[in-house]
């Protein structure tokens, strides 16, 4: 049986620059509805707003040039 890190094992958000968020540890991703799209330790989740498979990344940011460098800075 796996052991259950999801109370010792943070989850970071990363954003990437010019890309999607990527999510790291423990993750349960709901739709609206409730409903339980994805539990992983790792995804991608969109920031540009053109991907097909909201609210993952599919790598459209590159075909449609988002340009956000990340930085979390004002």
């Amino acid at each position: 049986m796996a052991e259950d890190t999801s109370a010792t094992s943070p989850v970071v958000v990363k954003v990437e620059a010019d890309g999607p968020l990527e999510v790291q540890g423990p993750v349960t991703i709901e739709g609206s509805d409730g409903v339980v799209l994805d539990v992983t330790e790792r995804t991608w989740l969109c920031r540009c707003g053109h991907s097909n498979n909201k609210p993952f990344c599919d790598g459209s940011h590159r075909r449609t040039g988002f340009n956000d460098p990340g930085l979390g800075t004002s």
